[in-house]
């Protein structure tokens, strides 16, 4: 398994030259983000917040996955991320928020770790056919997962001095730090891909 170090040279190395494409690509995505969580909040307050993550579940899987098809050499496509999905893709992540919200309500600690088990779910959804229900995609995920969370968590970790970067220019270097570390999770699966038995 490679560490932390390489999936970031990866990373950065699948962003060589588009960097600047990526940052607007994110900017997007989170000023439509930010405008339906609002709108969402102003008409229904109460549950608002939760009303808009489910709105955005399929923008938010496109905004996940797009990085592992710029992993893989497409380019960015603003537009990718107003693709109209079909159910599988929406009941899925739902199923996978709900999991880990009624693990979180045990401690902390168990929704984190579930998280983990859970990452790898976006991926699968784009590369497994249709006939992979919501469910199997989830097993799926808990299965390359295992004996790897941690590795992950590491790879999170790693960017923290970067987020405390992006911390001290009022948010404005996550418009580069989301893609950075979302391309590092994409080659992070695409190495556990790798592994798995044919």
């Amino acid at each position: 398994m490679k560490n932390s170090a390489e999936f970031r040279a990866e990373a950065r190395q699948a962003l060589s030259g588009v960097w600047g494409e990526a940052a607007v690509f994110t900017l997007v995505y989170f000023v439509v983000s930010f405008a339906a969580s609002a709108a969402c909040g102003t008409v229904v307050p109460i549950v608002g917040g939760f009303i808009a993550a489910l709105l955005l579940t399929p923008m938010t899987f496109a905004f996940t996955v797009s990085f592992l098809k710029q992993l893989r050499g497409e380019k960015f496509d603003v537009m990718y991320i107003f693709k109209e999905f079909n159910n599988r893709v929406l009941i899925t992540m739902v199923l996978t928020m709900l999991y880990t919200w009624l693990w979180s309500l045990l401690l902390i600690i168990p929704g984190i770790i579930k998280s983990y088990s859970y990452a790898m779910t976006p991926f699968i959804l784009e590369d497994d056919d249709e006939e992979v229900s919501g469910n199997e995609a989830i097993e799926k995920s808990m299965r390359m997962m295992d004996g790897h969370k941690w590795e992950l968590f590491c790879l999170d970790f790693s960017f923290i001095g970067w987020i405390l970067l992006a911390i001290l220019t009022l948010g404005i270097g996550c418009l580069w730090l989301y893609p950075y570390i979302n391309t590092a999770r994409a080659a992070f699966y695409e190495e556990l891909k790798a592994q798995q038995p044919e």
